[in-house]
Formats: C-alpha cells, structure tokens, sequence
C-alpha cells in the first residue's frame, strides 16, 4: 500500500469529515446496481432487435457500437433522476449533497489569503481585464477584498495582445489604490500582478503550475478563472469560507452557468444547459460526493496540495496522445484526492458564469480540444494510488468521447441494416419501437428532469422570462439539441480518425465570444461531409425503407441541414431578434445582476 492509499485506507468519514465513507460506498453501489441492470435490459433489446432473423455481420458490429455507445446515456439518465428526487422527493437534498454549505453562509471574516487568476493567451486584453476588475469590484464590495489579490498569467504569443496586456494591466494597477503590476509601489503590496511567459510550456495548465511554484507560495487557497469568465463577490467569499472551515477539501467547484448573450447559437445550447446541468450535477454529486468533478475555472483550490501533489505528467510519446496533458482539470481532481483531500463540487447555482461559443463551428472547435485531451486519458488510467472512483472519471471521460464514433458507424450501417430486416418473417417491430422510444427518454432525461425541476420549483419559470416564453424556448431547445448533436457526431470522428492515422494534434489559442455570422460558403466548406453522409443514409434509406427513415430523422435530419442549421444560428439578426423577445433567454436576461451588467455594457 502506498502513502496515498494509506491516506484513507480504513477511515470512517471521508478526510474533511463529511459523510461516512459507509454511507457513500452504498450510494455508489446502488448507481452501479441501478446502471447496470439498465444497461443490461437495453442489450436485451437490442440483442433480440439486431439478433432477429439469425445474427449477421452488420448486426454484431450495430449490437457492438450499440454497446459502446450507450453508458454515457444511461449514467445521465439515473444522474438526471436522481437528482430530481432530491430536489423535489422531500426530502433534505442540501445536508445530503452540500453538507459544507451552511459553513459558506455563516458571516465569519476570512483569514486565508486567495489569489484569483486569470489565464490569458490571445484574447481580447480589454475584454478579458474588465472582466477582472468587474470580479475584484464584487469581492471589495463584500468587506473581504483586502483577502484576496488578482494576477493575470499571460500565455500571449501575438506581439501586439501581450503589449496591450501589459499596458492595460498597468493602468489597472495605477489607478487601483492597493495595486501593483510585478511588485510593490512604494510600501503597498502587490495585490494587481501581470505577467507574461514567452514559452508556454504545459500550455494552461502549465502557467497556473509556473504560479504555484512563484508566487503561489504566498498564498492558501487559488480561483483560477477563464478569460471569459465572472464570479460574483459574495459567491467567492461563500467558496473561501467553505474551504476555511474544512482545510481537508482541496477543490471545490462552483456551478458554473451561461451569460446573457446576442448569440442565437449560445442562447440556446445555454437555454439546455442550464436545464440539463440542474438536476443531473445534484445527482451526480450525491454519489461522487468527496470524489467530484474539477472543470479548471471558476473554482478554488488549495495551493500547498496542489503544487505538491497534482503534478501533471508528461505523456511519454509525441503528439496527438504524448507530451502534455491538454485536458488537466479531471487529472487535476483525481490527483488531488490521492492526496487526500476532497474534491467537491457545488451543485447549486449562484454567482457563477462564463461564456459559450457564439457559434457551431466555435463549438466544434472546442469540442475537438476537449476530445483529444480526454483520449489522452487512456494512457493515464495506471497513474499510481489513485482511488477506483478516480479511475472511473477518468475512464468515463474517455467514453463520452469514444461513443461518438460508434453511434456514427451504427447510423451509417442503418440502410443495410433496414434492407436486411425487410427480409426477415415475424420482425419484432415493437420490440424496436420500444427500444428507440426508452433510448430516447433516457437520452433526453437530463433535459427533461431540469425543465421539470424549474417547473416544480416556485417562481422559477417567472425567472426564465414566463410559461410561454419557458416553453416555446424548451421546444426550440430540443430540435436544436438534435441538430447540433448530430453536427458534433461527424466532426468529433472525423477529428479521431485524424487523430489516429495522422498524429496532427489540436492548437491552444483565443476562442470567439461575440456573435458574428457566418457565410454559406464557409459553412460549406466546413460541414461538407456532414451533409454528404446524411445525404448517404437519408437517400438509401428513402429507396429501402421510408418508414425507417421518418423514424430516423431525430438522429439523421441534422445531417442534412448542418450547413443551414449553423448559418442560421449564427445570423446576428435572429439572435438580435430573440434576445429583444427573450427567447432562449436565462434569468441573468431578465433580472441582470450588477457583475453581469458591468461585463454587457458596451
């Protein structure tokens, strides 16, 4: 047994003290009972589906991408449940999730010292210093700002955005009374600090391990955030309290939800999100509990654990699965509770925001990144002494992605498939009705338990603009849902096919986050083959089967309207259009917060 299995090896309380690891092993346990059981009544189905008439080459490999497939929605579908019964079952879901909660919203003055960051590389310098002065106004407006100090970690690699920075960054510190950019004025201390590095090694990651071995030393805890994101004072110093009164959580992540934005695209993907992310994160935190999800932004952390502890590994290989781990958050969290320290995740909304891409192939962008550094996982999973639950989000990180490609080759072989089944006597035609109808309630039940969880919670529907604007949003927001999804298929496979035979790994750069359109013709040139694989599967199966085919359209229309579907969604005028009428819209675009406001002015 290692040191960092000896750490809790035996113990009866998780390390900060809050549940019984007894209590936590059930819980675990019934998921695991419950997923399983699940996921062996779908292959059932499916066996006797594809199975029918005698097992043939292209039922075996749909049975096998149906198996590969299918976890992620079933793990979504009891994450979604779950948390619905704790929102709304009776009973007390705060003490059985959040028992560290109560500590945040007792007025206790803070005695840590926390430093928040901001990582920047290529991004609009004004934008993303507003940003920071407009968390640090909050923090100061709280009574707890002398606590806290603001540094700015540079990654820039365009001559002219590490000026502005730097300029910007100066004039900040200048005109702030307690500020300094790169040490003291005068006696003051340097609580407003710019720095750039010319090679960045370790991308992200790496910039806020350079500041953990520097000026990290001086501080207890961290909050790293994005460019584009923006916490509210008070939810900080509930996080900062939380974390001084237990020293033996390490991570502690805010739920972090979408702004406002004039995007027709990002409105509606963050319309979903903050649906589907309600019910399921409660859920899910009732299981992980001390073993929970680190997303690298919006949350604090515990320096002297992290900087010791959580080293990254430098994958042996080249590029794409070698060299440095892009993806760092998970192997972040699951190094930090080798350590024995708790990560945990607060599954209740508050003060807590960043942006989304304003477009889809701004999405894919940032999907595919997601994608290679989660596929990079594989060759971390025997990192030593990490517990088993840290094990399994390593490996469920690696299936959300994997799956991907197999639900593309079970569309693709949907034609021969229905040709074959034609020719079948007795075909079991409900069993394949209720096959497609429980896959899809499954899929959709993080969506669904989220709009039933704001419909069932008093006034929270008055908060997302009224029932009729709540509903027409919702609706909008599944067809959505199924035509982008099936953009995201091709894209992700395609990339991980490029992945494999020809080793071009992803850039790190600026991200978009204003809306812009987009012109047909690079849509086109960008979602080709989407439309020529739907046209594919969509024709073929119009010749053999067109009933197979309408019953195909929730998973194939996308295909066929991928190049329409992103110019539309990223036409300023539309999302113009529904942020004037409060379409797709959040609470924070009807009732604004001052943060939120101060980041929208012009």
């Amino acid at each position: 047994m290692d040191r960092f299995e000896a750490a809790d090896a035996g113990s009866v309380m998780t390390p900060a003290g809050l549940q019984a690891n007894a209590e936590l092993a059930w819980r675990r346990q019934l998921v695991l009972v419950l997923n399983v059981a699940t996921y062996v009544a779908l292959l059932g189905l499916a066996a006797s589906v594809l199975g029918a008439g005698g097992w043939t080459i292209t039922g075996w490999i749909m049975f096998l991408c149906f198996a590969v497939g299918t976890p992620w929605t079933v793990l979504g579908f009891w994450n979604a449940v779950i948390g619905l019964w704790l929102l709304h079952g009776g009973g007390d879901a705060r003490q059985a999730v959040v028992p560290y909660l109560q500590a945040g919203e007792l007025p206790r003055p803070l005695t840590v010292k926390t430093a928040i960051l901001m990582t920047l590389r290529n991004e609009d310098p004004a934008r993303a210093i507003a940003r920071l002065k407009t968390v640090k106004k909050s923090v100061d407006a709280t009574g707890e700002g002398a606590a806290f100090s603001y540094f700015l970690l540079s990654d820039s690699n365009q001559p002219e955005v590490a000026a502005a920075e730097a300029r910007l960054a100066a004039e900040w510190a200048a005109s702030d009374l307690d500020g300094a950019v790169g040490g003291a004025v005068e006696d003051r201390p340097a609580r407003i600090v710019y720095r750039h590095r010319e090679v960045n090694t370790g991308f992200k990651a790496g910039n806020v391990r350079d500041f953990c071995e520097q000026q990290g030393r001086e501080f207890e805890l961290m909050l790293p955030l994005d460019a584009d994101s923006v916490m509210a004072g008070a939810a900080i110093v509930k996080l900062v309290r939380i974390m001084q009164a237990y020293p033996k959580i390490g991570i502690l992540q805010s739920l972090v939800v979408g702004m406002p934005s004039a995007s027709a695209f990002a409105r509606i993907f963050q319309f979903g999100m903050r649906h589907g992310m309600r019910s399921y994160t409660m859920g899910q935190a009732w299981w992980t509990a001390d073993c929970g999800p680190f997303w690298g932004h919006n949350a604090v952390v515990r320096i002297a654990p992290f900087r010791e502890e959580c080293h990254l590994p430098v994958i042996p290989g080249g590029p794409p699965f070698g060299g440095h781990v892009l993806s760092h958050d998970q192997v972040e969290a699951t190094l930090m509770r080798r350590a024995g320290y708790e990560v945990r995740v607060l599954p209740v909304e508050g003060g807590s925001w960043e942006e989304n891409p304003p477009t889809m192939l701004d999405f894919l962008t940032r999907d595919v990144r997601w994608c290679q550094g989660n596929l990079q996982y594989t060759r971390l999973l025997d990192i030593p002494g990490l517990l088993p639950m840290s094990r399994f989000q390593l490996l469920w990180a690696i299936l959300m992605f994997v799956g991907l490609p197999a639900w593309t080759l079970m569309i693709a072989l949907l034609p021969l498939a229905a040709w074959h089944f034609q020719s079948v006597p007795d075909f079991p035609v409900g069993l394949a009705k209720l096959l497609y109808v429980t896959f899809f309630v499954m899929y959709l039940a993080p969506k669904m338990a989220g709009l039933i969880d704001a419909m069932l919670t008093k006034g929270e529907v008055a908060r997302f603009g009224g029932p009729v604007r709540f509903a027409l949003s919702a609706g909008l927001e599944l067809v959505f849902s199924f035509l982008q999804g099936a953009v995201s298929t091709i894209r992700t496979t395609l990339f991980m096919a490029g992945l494999l035979l020809s080793g071009k790994s992803v850039i790190w750069g600026g991200q978009s986050r204003d809306a812009y359109g987009i012109s047909w013709t690079t849509a086109a040139q960008q979602l080709w083959p989407q439309t020529v694989f739907g046209v594919f599967v969509c024709g073929t199966l119009w010749f053999i089967s067109p009933a197979t085919l309408v019953w195909s359209l929730p998973l194939t229309a996308g295909y066929l309207l991928a190049i329409p579907f992103c110019v539309l969604t990223a036409n300023p005028a539309l999302g113009a259009w529904m942020k004037r009428n409060g379409i797709a819209g959040v609470p924070e675009d009807f009732d604004t917060p001052q943060e939120v406001a101060a980041v929208l002015a012009p």
